[in-house]
């Protein structure tokens, strides 16, 4: 089971490393408020079979509010290719850290 501080410390390094693409400006999750709602829904995930299907999954299921709620998207769409593979090797390197 988890610890607070566990997922603090995923949080931080998905928010150090993983940026959302907004008109070619990359906003760092941490700086969207967003990587600690990442951390706790793929923290469960960890050492239980996490996958890029899985962690694809959990990406669209994260609702995102653009102009004040006028549209809605998910996490997927606003995260580069390149910068979801990176969020994968993250969580890998934490997993075989643990």
């Amino acid at each position: 089971m988890a610890n607070n501080q566990q997922i603090e410390d995923l949080a931080a390094e998905i928010g150090d490393k993983v940026y959302i693409d907004v008109a070619k400006w990359h906003l760092y999750l941490k700086d969207a408020k967003l990587h600690t709602t990442v951390a706790e829904q793929v923290f469960p995930l960890l050492n239980n079979g996490l996958n890029g299907d899985k962690l694809t999954e959990i990406l669209t299921n994260i609702s995102i509010d653009l102009g004040g709620g006028r549209l809605k998207t998910s996490l997927l769409n606003l995260i580069p290719v390149t910068a979801q593979a990176r969020l994968m090797d993250v969580l890998q390197d934490y997993e075989r850290d643990m």
